[in-house]
């Protein structure tokens, strides 16, 4: 029998299985990227309302966020990921959860 990446997770980053606590914002989005390692980029898209011509632009936001090795995901999956603690100098959340495929 061999062991498979999605079973085991020795993570200390790892909100299930690890010592992270999440707290504050739980935002879902769009993984944009997956290149790098134990962290995915995920793109929102929201509308900015511009007062001065009543009307919505289109914008996003780009974060990066960890992942764990217990959560597998590809690039186009949508993920619902929360903040916690800073992990470097740009990830400061966490995917906690993937909610659909392409």
């Amino acid at each position: 029998m061999s062991s498979q990446a999605s079973n085991v997770c020795n993570d200390r980053n790892c909100p299930f299985h690890g010592k992270l606590s999440v707290r504050g914002d739980i935002i879902e989005g769009i993984v944009a990227s997956a290149k790098a390692q134990r962290t995915v980029i995920v793109q929102r898209s929201y509308l900015h309302y511009v007062p001065k011509y009543m009307r919505y632009e289109r914008r996003r936001s780009r974060i990066p966020a960890h992942l764990p090795p217990c959560i597998s995901i590809k690039e186009g999956d949508k993920v619902r990921i929360a903040s916690c603690r800073p992990l470097s100098k740009t990830v400061s959340f966490v995917v906690i959860e993937k909610l659909e495929g392409k």
